[in-house]
């Protein structure tokens, strides 16, 4: 680990070596938007790192609503992890294909939870397997473990909390969505949904965090943010189409020291949907 990554981030190497350590708890956290046409469940079957078990952002989420993938509560949250044989003192490595796409969304939501000790691999399973290091296909079956959660709730941003935020300009905002969705210059993927961004918003595209699946420098990630009109010494909400990326600007301020943030958990896929919320077009 070097002083300019991120204290958040693990290389495969380090990986490799401690698999089979009794707290250690690899977690696969794989989800793909239809475009990119991969299977998250069926390549977990068919490969995944030694011990690792198979987190389902749909399954492990609010049902109570239609938006996608929302916070569950932290009763649901921990009675499913605990399934999955993982408390709150474990250490907790989450990968996904990729590698910086749709881990940090968990990464991100264990630590809400309550557990202190998570992890993102870099470079994902994507990297892990270019590598040629060890995978199993045979589904782990994990003694239950009890998570005790400890729910950070000023972490989430809910609808009216956004709504306030974006009349009164009291948080930066950044949005991981692409520059085209951003600037209503692509169509959004869902279905019923307007094109632009919020009022004030700043565009981050998730994409700018990483290079071939491993994580930015401390320093790019710093330039990259500041580069994007983002302050670092203010509060900032991070956005983006269904609260999944938007994560991957948490991790960045994180391992940047910045902790006066939030994450607005129905994104664009509730903003964008309604009537009655303000949207901008254009690149500013």
């Amino acid at each position: 680990m070097t002083a300019d990554k991120s204290r958040f981030i693990v290389s495969a190497d380090w990986l490799q070596q401690e698999l089979g350590a009794p707290d250690l708890k690899i977690v696969d956290a794989s989800y793909y938007l239809p475009a990119q046409k991969r299977d998250a469940d069926q390549e977990y079957a068919a490969g995944h790192i030694p011990s690792a078990v198979r987190f389902n952002h749909d399954k492990i989420s609010d049902h109570s609503t239609n938006l996608p993938h929302m916070v569950p509560s932290p009763e649901f949250f921990a009675e499913e992890v605990g399934k999955l044989g993982i408390s709150e003192n474990d250490r907790i490595v989450v990968y996904d294909g990729p590698g910086i796409f749709s881990a940090p969304r968990i990464w991100w939501l264990f630590r809400v939870m309550g557990a202190k000790k998570v992890k993102v691999l870099d470079g994902g399973i994507d990297g892990w397997k270019a590598e040629g290091r060890p995978l199993e296909a045979t589904v782990p079956t994990p003694s239950p473990a009890e998570f005790k959660p400890n729910f950070d709730a000023k972490r989430v941003v809910a609808f009216d909390s956004m709504r306030d935020i974006v009349s009164s300009g009291a948080m930066q905002i950044a949005d991981a969505r692409s520059a085209g969705r951003f600037a209503a210059a692509e169509p959004e993927p869902r279905e019923g949904m307007r094109s632009g961004h919020m009022p004030g918003a700043r565009s981050l595209p998730s994409g700018v965090f990483s290079t071939n699946g491993k994580f930015k420098s401390l320093s790019e990630l710093k330039q990259t943010i500041e580069a994007a009109g983002i302050d670092l010494e203010k509060p900032v909400v991070t956005t983006c189409g269904s609260g999944i990326t938007a994560a991957i600007i948490t991790l960045a301020l994180e391992s940047l020291g910045h902790t006066d943030n939030r994450l607005y958990d129905g994104s664009w896929s509730e903003w964008g949907s309604r009537s009655d919320t303000p949207v901008v077009t254009g690149k500013e």
